[in-house]
């Protein structure tokens, strides 16, 4: 069934990119490449502000039990299509909740006329002038940013859309306790991968494939790596590794075992997050066949941040904070425990630590990995829906991201490494941000480590509003 629901998703991409290709005048695509994550996409962060008059809507509004039988209709995996007549009376139902509805029609659109009816249908909606506001992106960016609430039912429908296209996701969407608001979740355009553990080294059709255990040299059989290359490294009792970047853009997950113990090291591209985790400590009551967590790509997004999942227990998480946030994981409250994770050149890594592995040049898998894998894919901005953006920042800039003892605060990566050079302090609430093998770390004032990892400011200040900037009163 995996391999079956793999080759519709790739019909869909491909679909879904031709209607993106003859829509909206402002390029913005409706759908993403299987290369992983919408490497295509071309939106950025800017919103575009709703008016005052998108609250004021017709002056006889239809209920949004009258249109339940439309929507359902719409949003049926037994639907063939998107009918525009269907469509066309949301737009005049005055209830602008029912924008999210379209939203997500448009990550899925089939038709260049389903495409044309639900654009026309939201900018009825809202009382926008027509042509104002085209595309998925540009769309979910007006929502996020006005804050629009869900309608009543918005849960099962979106579990009806989107298990019409990806019966695997179900699971995910029919947690009725789910922590999870659903506004934000959104298709990132590939499969979820869900390969049995013990084929976990075949190819991932139409997903983004996770690397499991992968095979590793030492630092002189790590020459094939350009030393001015960023890796991630991590450190467990000791034990040091290397993960090159280039691999880390292919594969966004490796389940791995390092110094003794089972980790998972996650990279979100679209939010330039590399962050790792401990599997290998099961809640009480939770049993896995290999005794650890599986962590793999769902599939999804939130706010432009992968959104990984447990394979043997199908559990939701908030990435950022390795919470569960759905299934048996949420039950019992789980929240992985997080390890550092350096970003550093290849040169600077291993001058730092000289007994340290890397993953080989092949990962293990006899492929070839190309040093740009994504060319410069988010050198624009996000090219996912974000909403409003924290100003304080630039969106695309790297931030070491602490949480300690109640604080949060981010470090700009460039004023911290400047602020360091030149001899100066890089503290604040307690917390010290030093250099280690040209990598940025923090500590406590008596010098333990804290565990941290980098990321876009974007994606930092989303999940963390309440952080303070380093260098900022």
């Amino acid at each position: 069934m995996a391999q079956t629901r793999s080759w519709a998703v790739a019909a869909l991409i491909l679909a879904a990119m031709a209607v993106a290709a003859c829509s909206s005048d402002d390029g913005d695509p409706t759908a993403a490449d299987p290369g992983g994550d919408d490497p295509t996409g071309t939106a950025t962060a800017a919103t575009a502000a709703p008016t005052e008059a998108a609250t004021d809507g017709p002056s006889t509004p239809v209920t949004i039990p009258s249109l339940s039988e439309d929507i359902d209709a719409l949003l049926s995996p037994f639907s063939s299509g998107f009918d525009p007549a269907r469509i066309e009376r949301i737009g005049q139902s005055g209830e602008l909740s029912l924008g999210w509805v379209l939203s997500d029609m448009l990550r899925f659109v089939d038709s260049s006329d389903a495409l044309t009816a639900i654009e026309r249908a939201f900018w009825e909606l809202t009382g926008e002038p027509e042509g104002s506001i085209r595309g998925w992106t540009t769309i979910t960016n007006y929502l996020l940013a006005a804050d629009v609430p869900a309608p009543d039912g918005y849960q099962r429908w979106k579990s009806m859309l989107y298990v019409r296209f990806g019966e695997e996701w179900a699971p995910f969407f029919d947690d009725a306790d789910a922590e999870v608001d659903w506004r934000l979740v959104s298709w990132g355009g590939v499969g979820i991968d869900d390969r049995p553990v013990e084929e976990a080294h075949r190819p991932c059709f139409a997903c983004i494939p996770t690397l499991n255990d992968p095979a590793v040299t030492d630092a002189s059989g790590g020459d094939w790596y350009p030393d001015e290359r960023l890796v991630f490294g991590v450190v467990v009792d000791g034990e040091a590794r290397a993960y090159p970047k280039n691999q880390m853009e292919v594969h966004e997950m490796v389940n791995d075992t390092l110094g003794d113990r089972r980790i998972g090291l996650i990279y979100c591209t679209l939010c330039g997050t590399a962050q790792a985790f401990f599997t290998d400590e099961l809640p009480e009551g939770i049993e896995t066949p290999t005794g650890t967590f599986e962590l793999r790509t769902s599939g999804l997004l939130s706010r432009s941040n992968k959104v990984m999942y447990e394979f043997h227990t199908f559990s939701f998480f908030d990435t950022f904070r390795g919470k569960a946030v759905s299934g048996p994981l949420q039950d019992v409250g789980l929240e992985l425990e997080p390890v550092s994770v350096s970003v550093s050149t290849w040169a600077e890594w291993k001058a730092g630590h000289p007994d340290t592995t890397i993953v080989a040049e092949d990962g293990g898998l006899d492929r070839t990995y190309p040093l740009d894998p994504l060319g410069g894919r988010d050198d624009n901005g996000p090219i996912f829906p974000i909403g409003d953006v924290d100003p304080r920042l630039p969106v695309q800039d790297q931030v070491l991201g602490v949480r300690h003892n109640g604080a949060t605060v981010a470090f700009p990566e460039v004023a911290a490494r400047v602020a360091i050079s030149a001899g100066d302090e890089v503290a604040s609430d307690g917390i010290v941000v030093r250099l280690e093998s040209g990598a940025l770390r923090a500590f406590t004032e008596d010098g333990e480590p804290i565990a941290t990892h980098q990321s876009f400011w974007f994606a930092w200040s989303q999940f963390f509003p309440e952080t303070t900037v380093w260098g900022q009163s």
